[in-house]
């Protein structure tokens, strides 16, 4: 009796080891199935973190890349193209950047737009779809033209800044004083602005100056369109419109008129030049998230950034136009259009130079990506490109430093500014880059890749008007580019170094 009560005392307790094993199996597998379930909520369907921005956030980085210094020459491009063509034009680009930018946000996943593989930069979606050596004319042509960009927004920015000095000089000593201000030292001020952003490595840690920026792209096109009204509405204004625009025998001569009207078009590309980032955009951690499918809330974003854009410059254009007539000057705020309230204009170029400041790192954080990433690949032990060192930053927290990151984003932005100060030309640099950079990038890759993606039919009546959107598109920018060119050449002929270049 007594041993089978030992047998059964032994059975219960080996019983119960077992259950105590098992349970503390199934709690150690539960806590591991929710820790893997936490870190599977962290990251998306490619293992990189989790995307949590959403259409405002993307809309806030499109209205930051295309309403910037282009809106300030459209009152000056109006002027070139008068009543009837101005406009026209504006809608026509308008109309075009939004529909390519549908078809490229599609690219975005390959083969399929909802559930193909991730493509995270502009020549990867190229690469992905088209490959051959349509990838490498797509990287000259996606980082060139960003290139350009960043110059041009030095430029910009630098004139801005100069505003305000000779509007506060112009403000004490009259209208006719000589307030001539070099531009140098204020590229050198924003180029060292720039060089510190610069050393933020991700780019989605800059929504927060994207939005800044966006914020003070409205301010001062707000500003602008304001003083233009009350311009135009003031007493005893007079100014001289017409439905063609400048008059040729009275405002310009027969050539300068062709040449500044094909300059006008390039500025009007310019001033929609942002599917080069598109990708970026949509790519990048902080603005579009999943469901719904990226590709349907980038068309959503794409259709409120490029619908706002074009109300305001539709407004700033022909509004500007009937303030300033066939003399409106290159840039519309720091030409001096106006001189009063100088606290007000002063106030609306410190917002450009702000706005400029985000802007230009929108546009310079895919070529440092590019580069960067390149160099890894290509030297993946070495030390200087590869490693890390923690510093801690009081506050703002611990900064992982690079030397080649800082070396190489320091060494960019001073080339660029040199740059700037060589080519100081606001509306031909302008020009020359919208009309370099629409048709390759805004038009004909997202067409060519939408063919390719839809598998549409060689001469089907789908390809057929694709085509000729595509070729028409080509026409216009290798006239527009011929415009800026030749203004380009004028301005260098003209040049003073110490005038500032804020008109034509």
């Amino acid at each position: 009796m007594a041993q089978s009560n030992l047998t059964l005392t032994k059975m219960a307790s080996s019983e119960f080891e077992n259950k105590s094993i098992n349970m503390y199996v199934e709690v150690e597998q539960s806590a591991q199935g929710r820790e893997n379930e936490e870190v599977q909520k962290n990251v998306d369907d490619d293992g990189r973190e989790k995307r949590t921005g959403t259409m405002l956030t993307a809309s806030a980085h499109i209205i930051t890349a295309v309403i910037g210094s282009g809106v300030l020459s459209l009152a000056w491009a109006m002027a070139q193209l008068g009543w009837v063509a101005g406009p026209i034009i504006l809608f026509l680009f308008s109309f075009v950047t939004y529909f390519t930018s549908t078809l490229l946000a599609d690219c975005y996943r390959s083969p399929g737009p909802l559930t193909g593989k991730r493509n995270y930069s502009y020549t990867e979606v190229v690469r992905s779809h088209l490959g051959g050596i349509k990838v490498q004319l797509c990287g000259i042509s996606q980082y060139g033209n960003l290139v350009g960009i960043t110059i041009g927004y030095t430029i910009t920015a630098s004139i801005s800044m100069v505003a305000v000095v000779r509007s506060n000089c112009f403000h004490k000593k009259g209208h006719q004083a000589n307030c001539t201000v070099s531009n140098y030292p204020f590229m050198i001020i924003f180029a060292m602005i720039q060089i510190i952003l610069s050393q933020i490595s991700n780019f989605h840690k800059l929504s927060w100056l994207s939005i800044l920026a966006a914020v003070m792209s409205f301010a001062y096109s707000l500003i602008g369109l304001g003083l233009s009204i009350a311009e135009v509405v003031g007493v005893g204004h007079h100014v001289k419109t017409s439905v063609t625009g400048t008059v040729v025998g009275v405002d310009v001569s027969g050539s300068q008129k062709l040449w500044r009207s094909l300059q006008a078009i390039g500025d009007i590309a310019f001033a929609y030049a942002f599917a080069t980032i598109l990708i970026e955009i949509q790519a990048s951690k902080d603005t579009l998230r999943s469901p719904p499918s990226e590709n349907k809330v980038m068309k959503r974003a794409t259709l409120v950034g490029v619908f706002t854009t074009t109300f305001f410059y539709v407004l700033c254009g022909t509004i500007g136009y009937a303030a300033f007539g066939n003399d409106a000057p290159g840039n519309f705020l720091t030409g001096f259009g106006f001189y009063e309230p100088f606290w007000l204009i002063d106030f609306a170029n410190v917002c450009i130079a702000i706005h400029l400041v985000g802007a230009y790192q929108v546009f310079c954080q895919p070529i440092y990506g590019f580069v960067e990433a390149r160099c890894s690949e290509k030297w993946p032990d070495n030390k200087f490109i590869t490693s890390q060192r923690a510093i801690n930053i009081p506050w703002f927290g611990v900064y992982n430093l690079n030397y080649f990151r800082m070396l190489w984003r320091t060494a960019y932005v001073i080339v660029t500014a040199v740059i700037a100060m060589i080519f100081p030309f606001f509306n031909a640099i302008l020009g020359l880059i919208g009309a370099a950079s629409f048709y390759p990038l805004t038009v004909y890759f997202p067409i060519e890749m939408h063919i390719a993606q839809k598998k549409i039919p060689k001469y089907s009546f789908t390809w057929i008007w694709l085509q000729i959107l595509s070729w028409a598109c080509l026409i216009v920018s290798l006239v527009a580019a011929a415009g800026s060119i030749q203004g380009l050449t004028q301005d260098v002929k003209t040049y003073e170094p110490f005038k500032p270049q804020d008109h034509e």
